[in-house]
């Protein structure tokens, strides 16, 4: 009996050893590798902010705030651009569940006056050449001084004013959503009831 209670003892002691070593060992990977990562993560949603805002001289990341959403169900985050002390533009980091491959992240840019400059898909799970398409020139270059407060944020099937991409429009009417959900922060905000 005592020979079988140390037959088990032995590789138990050797299981918990490896168990601890891989403990420490995944610990420090993710310690060393963890502020790369956000660094890698910043550099590409300051890239989208470029890419989607007017020109700017000031640091939109710096001064980034958080906005709700007008039934304050949604915050989001929001990049003041400035040029020479002047807003000229906002980035607003939105989302959306309901694209073909689920979560769908946005960075949207709006001009001042609430009408969409550009959007940058930063990162999603659509069907590569159909659903992938929604961040393409084509499609996003409707977008470009489109003013969802007086025209129809929805894909023309819907009866709105926008046409959806070819064989992809569940990832169209998903880029819509996300686009929405900013527009109505950004609009929350400029009255005055979005800042926390």
């Amino acid at each position: 009996m005592a020979r079988k209670k140390q037959g088990i003892l032995q590789p138990l002691i050797v299981l918990v050893g490896i168990a601890v070593i891989s403990a420490f060992t995944l610990g420090y990977v993710r310690q060393i590798t963890e502020e790369p990562i956000k660094r890698a993560k910043d550099n590409q949603e300051l890239a989208a902010i470029a890419e989607v805002v007017n020109e700017f001289d000031n640091n939109p990341f710096a001064e980034k705030m958080t906005i709700t959403t007008a039934n304050k169900k949604h915050k989001l985050t929001m990049y003041p651009a400035r040029q020479n002390g002047v807003l000229n533009s906002v980035a607003i980091k939105t989302y959306t569940n309901t694209g073909f491959g689920g979560r769908i992240e946005l960075m949207a840019g709006f001009n001042v006056d609430g009408s969409i400059k550009n959007f940058k898909v930063i990162s999603g799970n659509e069907t590569p050449g159909l659903g992938t398409k929604v961040d393409e020139p084509r499609f996003k270059e409707q977008f470009h001084g489109f003013y969802p407060g007086r025209q129809v944020l929805k894909v023309r099937q819907d009866g709105g004013d926008i046409d959806a991409v070819t064989a992809a429009t569940i990832s169209s009417r998903a880029v819509l959503k996300a686009l929405e959900r900013a527009y109505d922060a950004f609009r929350n905000f400029n009255s005055g009831k979005s800042n926390e």
